[in-house]
């Protein structure tokens, strides 16, 4: 069910980038730009972190659906999908963390 959920996100996220930006809340956000998405981001990062900081389990439910509501509007502003980013877990799955950091250099 969740990968179905993310699929028909991710098409609706699509649908949007040609929309009106008065249209919908996600077509405003493309019209304002990466530095818009961004900013959205960085806000709802900081929500979930105050929410653990909290320790409210819904709270933090809802903080991250919002931050990875606004994660997926910049992958399908930046023409990428959640199937990459899933490729990508899956691809360092079972690859122990450490390895996996020390295979990208010393710059990440």
């Amino acid at each position: 069910m969740s990968s179905d959920v993310l699929d028909k996100l991710a098409q609706v996220l699509e649908s949007r980038k040609g929309a009106a930006a008065d249209s919908s809340y996600v077509a405003s956000l493309y019209a304002k730009g990466l530095d818009a998405i961004l900013k959205k981001i960085g806000e709802e990062a900081t929500e979930t972190v105050m929410a653990a900081k909290d320790g409210d389990k819904d709270k933090i439910v809802y903080e991250v659906a919002d931050l990875w509501f606004h994660t997926l509007v910049l992958l399908a502003q930046q023409g990428l999908t959640p199937e990459d980013v899933l490729a990508e877990l899956g691809r360092r799955f079972g690859v122990s963390g450490i390895e996996e950091k020390a295979s990208r250099g010393q710059n990440s």
